[in-house]
């Protein structure tokens, strides 16, 4: 059997593990809430406008918004 190299360290005491905050779709609902505007289009590079809803739609839940997402014809609206 070979025999396996490691390296033991001792430490005091664990990291704590670190989380993220939010979600990285709060800035688009806080530009949306913040420009006072009844309806808006939103479009992000790379990403189809109906995960954009899903992902939107589970923030609006959790931070209890009012804000009602849709997508018509491929286009993401984002209405108070």
């Amino acid at each position: 059997m070979a025999d396996l190299k490691f390296k033991l360290n001792p430490v005091d005491e664990k990291q704590e593990r670190t989380y993220r905050k939010g979600s990285k779709y709060d800035p688009i609902l806080d530009a949306f809430i913040n420009s006072k505007e009844p309806l808006s289009t939103i479009a992000v590079e790379g990403k189809d406008p109906n995960y954009l809803r899903t992902q939107l739609n589970k923030r609006i839940v959790s931070r209890k918004l009012t804000v009602k997402v849709s997508v018509v014809n491929n286009t993401l609206y984002l209405e108070v």
